[in-house]
C-alpha cells in the first residue's frame, strides 16, 4: 500500500526507467494514446451522429437565405395567383364542352391555385425571420399543400402524358379515352391517392419553439427521423421518379412515332415536340433537384458529417424548394402549348373585354 501510495505522490519518469528504455517508452506510448482516445470520445459524444445543422451548427447563414425567400415567393405569388384565376375562367368559360384533356389541366390549375394561396404565409414565415405566428394548423396545412401541389401535379402530368400517349399511338383502339368520363373518374382517383398518400404530413410535421421562435419545420426537419426518412423513399421512388420514367418514355415513343408516321403534319410534330420540352423541363429542372437534396439532406441528419458540409446541402435544399414551385410557371406555358384552343379561347376574352370597353367609350358624353 506504502509504495502504491508513494507512486501516486510521484509519478514515474523516464529517469526512473532510464535502466529499462524500452519499457518506459511503452508505458508513455500507451498513456499518450489513451489520453487521445478519450479526447476523441469525448468530441464524438458533443457531436452525436443525429445531431442537426440547424441545432448543431449556428443558422445565421440559413436566416439570411431565407429572408431572399420570401421575394422569390412573392414573384411567384404575384405572377401565378392572377395565372391561374384566369386559366380557371378560361377553362369554364370559354372551352366547354370539356375534352379529357380540358379536365386533367383544369384539375391541375385547380391544385396549383390552391399551393398559390398560401404563399403569403410563407413570405411572412420567412421576412419574419423563420417566426412562426399563425397556429399549429396552418403550419401542418401550408406545406400539406406544397406537396399536395407538387405530387398531384405530377400525377396529373402523367396522365395527361399517358392519354396523349395512347391517343398518338393507338388512335383508333383508345378513341373511347377522348370521352370526358374517363377523365372526369381519373381526376377523382387521383385526389383520393393525393390526400392519402399525403396524410402523414399532419403527424409528421408540426411547429416546435428554438430561441424564442416558432419554428415551422419541413419534411426534412421533423421530429420523427427514422420515419421521415421512410416516408421520403415512399414518396420520391412511386411519386417521383416512377411518374418520371412514365413521363419520359411516354414523349419519347410520341415524337418518334410522329417523326415516322407518314400521314403527320410538321405543324402537329412541333406541337408534340414543344409540349415535351415544356414537361420535361418541369419534371428534370424544377422537381428533380429537389428531390435530390431533399434525400441528402434527411440521410445527412443521420450520418456523422462535418458541419460546412451540412451547412451547405441544406442551403442547396432551401434554393431548391421555390425552384419546385416554379413548376407553376411551367404549368401555365404548359396550358398554352397543350393546345385544346386554349390560345383561341384567351384570344377571344381579350377581345371581348376590348370590345366591351369600347363601347363604353362610345356611350359615355
Amino acid at each position: 500500500m506504502n509504495t502504491a501510495n508513494d507512486n501516486l505522490v510521484k509519478p514515474t519518469t523516464w529517469q526512473d526507467t532510464e535502466h529499462d528504455f524500452p519499457t518506459a517508452l511503452v508505458w508513455n506510448l500507451k498513456k499518450i494514446s489513451a489520453s487521445m482516445a478519450s479526447e476523441s470520445t469525448s468530441n464524438f459524444t458533443a457531436q452525436p451522429s443525429h445531431a442537426d445543422p440547424l441545432t448543431s451548427c449556428k443558422d445565421e447563414d440559413f436566416l439570411r437565405v431565407k429572408f431572399y425567400l420570401s421575394i422569390i415567393y412573392s414573384l411567384i405569388f404575384l405572377v401565378c395567383f392572377p395565372g391561374n384565376i384566369v386559366t380557371i375562367f378560361v377553362y369554364f368559360a370559354k372551352m366547354r364542352p370539356w375534352k379529357s384533356s380540358t379536365v386533367i389541366m383544369l384539375n391541375l390549375a385547380i391544385t396549383d391555385l390552391l399551393y398559390v394561396v398560401t404563399l403569403p404565409f410563407f413570405i411572412h414565415y420567412f421576412a419574419n425571420g423563420n417566426n412562426w405566428i399563425f397556429g399549429n394548423f396552418m403550419c401542418r396545412f401550408i406545406h400539406f399543400c406544397f406537396y399536395f401541389n407538387m405530387y398531384s401535379g405530377i400525377i396529373f402530368l402523367s396522365c395527361f402524358s399517358i392519354f396523349r400517349f395512347l391517343v398518338v399511338v393507338y388512335p383508333i383502339k383508345c378513341l373511347f379515352l377522348q370521352k370526358r368520363r374517363w377523365a372526369v373518374v381519373t381526376c377523382i382517383v387521383i385526389w383520393m391517392i393525393s390526400l392519402v398518400a399525403l396524410s402523414p404530413l399532419a403527424i409528421l410535421i408540426a411547429p416546435r419553439h428554438k430561441q424564442n421562435r416558432t419554428i415551422c419545420p419541413d419534411l426534412t426537419d421533423a421530429g420523427d427521423l427514422d420515419t421521415s426518412r421512410w416516408y421520403n423513399w415512399v414518396l420520391t421512388v412511386f411519386a417521383f421518379f416512377l411518374p418520371l420514367l412514365t413521363v419520359t418514355l411516354c414523349y419519347v415513343l410520341i415524337i418518334y412515332t410522329l417523326a415516322t408516321g407518314p400521314h403527320t403534319g410538321g405543324c402537329y410534330k412541333q406541337k408534340a415536340r414543344r409540349l415535351a420540352v415544356v414537361l420535361l423541363v418541369v419534371f428534370y429542372v424544377c422537381f428533380l433537384p429537389f428531390h435530390i437534396f431533399r434525400g441528402v439532406r434527411l440521410e445527412l441528419r443521420v450520418q456523422p458529417a462535418p458541419c460546412h458540409l451540412k451547412k451547405t446541402i441544406f442551403l442547396v435544399f432551401i434554393m431548391t424548394k421555390p425552384l419546385a414551385a416554379l413548376n407553376i410557371f411551367g404549368n401555365l406555358l404548359l396550358y398554352v402549348v397543350s393546345g385544346d384552343n386554349f390560345q383561341q379561347a384567351i384570344l377571344s376574352l381579350l377581345k371581348f373585354r376590348t370590345n366591351k370597353n369600347l363601347k363604353q367609350k362610345r356611350l359615355m358624353p
